[in-house]
């Protein structure tokens, strides 16, 4: 048995950044991966054009900076080679292939028990520390919902986590499920490389420009989410116009409003928009009824072909399945349950980090604040 300060569980962003945090305060920690490397969502899990959405002002961790060199937007390579230099820089060494299969708070020795099985051995490794860290982010596991038939589809069906690019879809009838920033940035890599490409909008989304969300966040240090999303909703019209016509309808609530109370994030176009606008694009009905082979049957009763179906449909958190004991921090879908600014703190040296909704910038909040409180209580 392993006892340790504290116990990081994920070694993404979020759990990076809090080891680099307890490291300023030279406090000692473990990190437990499941995955074989770190930030295995950016590295094995996710598409080749993907940009951070946000300024790279707003998506740094903390103690150091992006290179100056780095664009306003940084792509997929940057970010990976900035989170492996990060990793160098502070000295962190997770310990892969371990899957947390439990952890409890135990009230005699007052420290929390965890539980890991080693993927390497099979064995199931104990760990004993003061403080458990949940860092095992928003983007757990893939999510694909259950629709009638589609065992009888013979195309390729994907989850957004395992499409890399457009390349191999060229001339192919190609569904989009979901439309979130994954689905509509496929939606226009597949259009690019020269697929069919449709789209379902399963829900009423925000269109924003990069610029519009870059405006927006600056702002928001200055005026209150009633104001910020008053005027990016303004924005949105003035600059998208009536996007009914083709088949999408805004929310009644503000973009801002809406990432921090239920984590949905407004559209960040960089280019959808234009494709869906000329028809290169096509929008769907929301809800598919049933998939018969390669048509799919939709609620107004169309029936259309596809040969290829990607759905972007987001993801599960499993943390309910291994954290026993917490009644007050997280909630059965894995996220928090008290208000920000207070969500990151739960009991006997309970934490979260980078699941406040608020991304990047988030996660280097909650590390700050999380490794401070450790260090006092210490």
């Amino acid at each position: 048995m392993g006892e340790q300060v504290t116990i990081i569980v994920g070694s993404g962003p979020s759990g990076l950044a809090i080891a680099a945090c307890l490291s300023q305060q030279s406090i000692p920690y473990i990190i437990l991966e499941r995955e074989d490397c770190i930030a295995s969502i950016w590295k094995k899990y996710s598409y080749d054009r993907l940009h951070l959405h946000l300024a790279k002002q707003f998506c740094e961790l903390p103690h150091m900076s992006f290179p100056a060199s780095y664009p306003t937007f940084v792509p997929k390579k940057l970010f990976i080679q900035y989170l492996d230099d990060y990793v160098s820089h502070f000295n962190i060494s997770p310990m892969f292939q371990r899957t947390v299969e439990f952890a409890e708070y135990n009230e005699v020795s007052k420290r929390w028990i965890v539980k890991a099985r080693n993927a390497s051995s099979g064995e199931v490794e104990i760990y004993s520390a003061k403080f458990l860290v949940v860092a095992t982010g928003e983007t757990t596991n893939p999510f694909t919902p259950e629709v009638e038939g589609l065992n009888t589809f013979p195309g390729e069906v994907l989850h957004s986590t395992q499409y890399k690019s457009g390349r191999e879809f060229k001339n192919k009838n190609v569904l989009v499920v979901g439309s979130g920033n994954s689905g509509v940035e496929i939606a226009l890599d597949l259009a690019n490389h020269g697929a069919k490409t449709s789209i379902i909008f399963r829900s009423p989304v925000h269109f924003l420009s990069r610029e519009m969300v870059y405006l927006g966040f600056t702002m928001l240090k200055y005026f209150p989410f009633s104001l910020v999303d008053f005027l990016m909703v303004m924005l949105s019209k003035l600059f998208y116009g009536d996007l009914t016509k083709y088949g999408i309808t805004r929310p009644t609530e503000g973009p801002f409003s809406m990432k921090i109370k239920y984590g949905k994030y407004p559209v960040v176009d960089v280019g959808t928009y234009n494709k869906i606008k000329s028809g290169e694009i096509q929008v769907l009905p929301a809800e598919i009824l049933q998939i018969k082979g390669n048509d799919i049957l939709f609620k107004n009763g169309k029936l259309h072909p596809f040969d290829d179906i990607i759905f972007c449909t987001g993801f599960k958190r499993s943390t309910n399945l291994w954290l026993k004991g917490d009644e007050y921090l997280l909630s059965e879908d894995g996220l928090p349950k008290p208000i920000y600014p207070n969500h990151w703190k739960g009991r006997n040296g309970l934490y979260s980090v980078g699941l406040s909704r608020r991304g990047l910038y988030g996660i280097s909040i909650d590390s700050q604040n999380v490794a401070n409180d450790i260090k006092f209580i210490m």
